[in-house]
């Protein structure tokens, strides 16, 4: 039994959920969401709580099971209290700014890089600091891995654009081989 699907799942204040045979939606301070459900999984709703159940177990009923728990939790999180992704980007004469729906970097490159924000997702940057903010928790993951990957952090002098926790790996340069190497 998927120990992620058995956990209920608590309806904080203002948000509501809604769900057909087929679908389903919550409504929270920060917006809406839908999800189209599968036929293999079941939603019994009580009070401020939800529990999902599958219909079998076949293999693909108990994949799912703790798939669709953790996508209705995380779209009830997402409406309530919404999600956040930063960046912190690092190199000399780099630069970023928001104009309208854009974010322009210029990270080293010979010209800006512009990306284009998707509808419900929010970007920030302030000082060397980009902030990915939305009530959909997979929109905002892929748009900050988008905005990453234009210029990840290179192993030497650890410049480009990195998750605010991540920890790059950092190689030594050819000075610090040599005087290794020299050594012997």
């Amino acid at each position: 039994m998927s120990k992620i699907g058995q956990r209920q799942i608590n309806i904080p204040e203002g948000v509501r959920v809604e769900k057909d045979t087929k679908l389903i939606k919550v409504t929270g301070p920060k917006g809406e969401l839908t999800l189209a459900m599968s036929s293999r999984i079941k939603l019994e709703q009580s009070d401020n709580t939800i529990q999902v159940t599958r219909s079998g177990n076949d293999k693909k009923a108990k994949a799912f099971h703790g798939l669709y728990r953790k996508l209705i939790a995380n779209m009830i999180e997402g409406v309530s209290q919404g999600f956040t992704k930063k960046l912190d980007f690092k190199g000399v004469g780099f630069k970023a700014e928001v104009q309208g729906n854009k974010l322009i970097l210029n990270v080293g490159f010979s010209h800006s890089v512009e990306h284009l924000t998707p509808d419900g997702i929010e970007i920030k940057v302030e000082k060397n600091v980009i902030s990915v903010s939305g009530i959909n928790r997979q929109k905002v993951g892929q748009v900050a891995a988008e905005i990453r990957s234009i210029k990840p952090v290179e192993p030497y002098k650890g410049k480009g654009i990195k998750y605010i926790d991540e920890i790059p790996r950092r190689k030594p340069g050819k000075a610090a081989k040599a005087a290794i190497g020299g050594a012997k």
